[in-house]
Parts: C-alpha cells; sequence; structure tokens
C-alpha cells in the first residue's frame, strides 16, 4: 500500500516496494497523483521527515529459497528514496534470484524483518516468474497481500514475536506509510490484513505449499 514500480526487463518480472509493500488502488482508495498533489500530504511528509537521520543497525537478513529451492541472495545499496526502506525482488544478470534492500538503516530492525521476508516470499510463491498481472488490479493486489501474511506468519513462527513483538511491525509500518502521506483508511487496511494472518493457526510453510498448488508450481523436495 505505497508507493511502487514495476518493470519488465528481458520478459522477467521487477517487483519494488516501498517498505515492502505494493498494495495500491482499490486498497487505498486513492491514486498516486491525488497522494503527490496533496497539500496536507505533502505537510505530513515534510513533518515526519525530520526525524529522518534516525539511522538503525542492519539486520542479518533470513534464509530464503525460492520455489524452485535455489537460495536467494540479498544485497544492500543506499540507492532509492533517503529515509524510506525498500525491498526489490529480482533476478540479477546470470539469472539468479535477488532481493536488494533499500536504505534498510532508514526503519527498524523488526520493520528490517519484515520487509526481507515480504520481497523472499515473491520469490518463494514464484511471482517473479509470473506474468505481471494488471498493476492494482485484483491479482496484483491480491498477490501483496498474500506476501504480507507470508511476512507476518514468518516472524511469528521464526523468530517468535509475540503480541508486543507484532506491536512494534504495525508501528513502524504505520509510522513509515504516514511518512509518505497515506491516509488513515490504506494504514489501517494493510495493518487489518497482517493482523488476520498473524491470528492464523495455519504455519507459513503450509501456506506456500497451498499457494504453489493453486498456481500450478511445484516446489521440490530439498535433501535434509
Amino acid at each position: 500500500m505505497t508507493k511502487a514500480n514495476h518493470n519488465k526487463t528481458s520478459g522477467k518480472i521487477r517487483v519494488k516496494c516501498l517498505f515492502g509493500v505494493l498494495v495500491l488502488g482499490a486498497l487505498l482508495n486513492i491514486s498516486g497523483a491525488n497522494v503527490a498533489n496533496s497539500k496536507q500530504s505533502q505537510q505530513r511528509e515534510k513533518s515526519a521527515d525530520t526525524p529522518a537521520n534516525t539511522t538503525y543497525e542492519i539486520v542479518s537478513p533470513p534464509t530464503c529459497l525460492n520455489y524452485k529451492g535455489e537460495k536467494v541472495q540479498f544485497i544492500n545499496t543506499t540507492k532509492g528514496r533517503k529515509g524510506i526502506a525498500a525491498g526489490m525482488a529480482n533476478k540479477d544478470k546470470t539469472g539468479a534470484p535477488v532481493i536488494y534492500r533499500s536504505n534498510f538503516g532508514a526503519a527498524p530492525k523488526e520493520f528490517q524483518s519484515f520487509i526481507d521476508r515480504h520481497e523472499c516470499a515473491h520469490q518463494q510463491t514464484g511471482d517473479i516468474d509470473r506474468p505481471h498481472p494488471p498493476r492494482n488490479g485484483p491479482e496484483h493486489l491480491m498477490n501483496e497481500s498474500i506476501a504480507d501474511c507470508i511476512a507476518i506468519m514468518r516472524l511469528r513462527d521464526e523468530e517468535s514475536y509475540d503480541k508486543a513483538g507484532f506491536d512494534r511491525v504495525a508501528q513502524a509500518m504505520r509510522h513509515d506509510m504516514e511518512k509518505i502521506g497515506f491516509p488513515k483508511i490504506s494504514v489501517s487496511s494493510r495493518i487489518s490484513n497482517i493482523t488476520n494472518c498473524y491470528k492464523k493457526y495455519e504455519g507459513a510453510e503450509s501456506f506456500i505449499n497451498k499457494i504453489l498448488k493453486r498456481r500450478g508450481l511445484i516446489r521440490p523436495q530439498l535433501k535434509q
């Protein structure tokens, strides 16, 4: 639910998410132009940029294998807008799966971890290799909701995030979204989604397998 750019490079999908999300359009109920031209949004952004010099320690990335069982490499970069952490799931020049971590020092460690797992989810569910759906269409929005869901379930299951840990993710999410200038309804929609996913009894692995099965993708059996 943030500004995002999508480009196709040599037929492959490149996905860039400002602080790990792409859900726009229907969930936002606004256009990018309206946000950019809104004086109120600009004032909020200017005000929120005041503490932008705060720098956090960059956390180590999690283990990430795409749906083919290939190891995903995480690459830190300072490209992108200053003060905004962003993630990009992509492939490098050799076709190997990668995730670019842009300005991660601008986000608290809990949100860095969330972004990592959100981008990893795009690799895990095969989004990078699938035809790109119309931007902000139902399928596109569903892909982003799925990635958010997987991210928060992994933090719950792998990092033992309790209610306090979840609240820190939600707080950082709210702060960064308001920093961009999105309205409260947009922030609430995304937080509501991860809240529901956090409460699911199902684990991330089971959820991912169901998504892959629905998409007709085969997940290889990895050697122990």
